[in-house]
């Protein structure tokens, strides 16, 4: 009898604790994450770095980018946005730096994340950003249509040297072209002047150089998390990447 009172009594205890448990808020609860992926890969890079957040309670959006022109592709992540319901943390990746730079312009896109990203001024372009302080590799080729490559040959050495060759392999022969246009384009806005931004630098990444985004990052006042790991630092490190986005979604009340 002694026991049975002192089970029902550890019970009593317990679900009151397991329903409190079960009752909290998760963290990303009301809050939405928007991915724009950079050029030359498509969305489902992104795939691990989602599953830990949706499984945190944020909903997670990525955005399909044509990397034709400037306009167009901010054009599509302004599409998603409006999409969204409550307040938006937006991430980009490499080119997609300069995108999330003007959509995240809007009211409900409380945060950036810059991974491996490029961060321009209002009046720049990438290519010049890029042009100032060159990747240690040089792997981009240009056709005659203006349509601009990742050398197949070198994806794997440049690109994302931390992933294994029959993944990076996939990846080059899958890539999204991206333009001269999208990168030659005038920046028209930077809402990093205005919005709490946070970056990723790869400090062993070889298709954008480390030292470009120290100096972009450190120009903005961004908060900067350095990560060793290549260009598809998203990819070998997704659990650090959606670290920083958590962090980023931390400063919305």
């Amino acid at each position: 009898m002694r026991m049975l009172s002192s089970l029902a009594i550890a019970m009593a205890l317990t679900v009151p604790a397991l329903a409190q448990a079960a009752d909290a808020p998760q963290p990303g609860a009301g809050k939405s994450v928007v991915i724009v992926p950079g050029s030359f890969v498509d969305g489902s890079g992104w795939r691990v770095v989602h599953d830990i957040l949706i499984h945190k309670g944020y909903k997670v959006t990525v955005v399909h980018q044509g990397h034709e022109n400037l306009a167009a592709d901010v054009a599509e992540a302004r599409e998603v946005l409006e999409q969204q319901v409550g307040p938006v943390v937006l991430v980009g990746h490499s080119s997609a730096g300069g995108v999330i730079s003007i959509a995240g312009d809007r009211d409900k896109v409380k945060s950036l994340v810059y991974v491996s990203a490029l961060q321009p001024e209002v009046g720049e372009n990438m290519a010049q950003l890029i042009g100032s302080m060159p990747a240690p590799s040089d792997d981009v080729q240009q056709k005659r249509d203006g349509h601009l490559f990742f050398d197949r040959t070198r994806f794997n050495a440049d690109f994302a040297a931390d992933l294994s060759t029959n993944r990076t392999d996939f990846m080059a022969a899958s890539q999204v072209p991206a333009t001269t246009a999208l990168f030659g384009g005038t920046v028209w806005a930077a809402a990093w002047h205005k919005k709490p931004s946070y970056a990723v630098v790869s400090t062993e990444d070889r298709a954008l150089s480390p030292d470009l985004q120290r100096w972009m990052y450190k120009r903005a006042g961004s908060k900067v998390t350095e990560i060793k790991a290549s260009h598809a630092v998203y990819i070998s490190q997704p659990e650090a990447v959606a670290k920083v986005i958590e962090d980023a979604a931390s400063v919305i009340q």
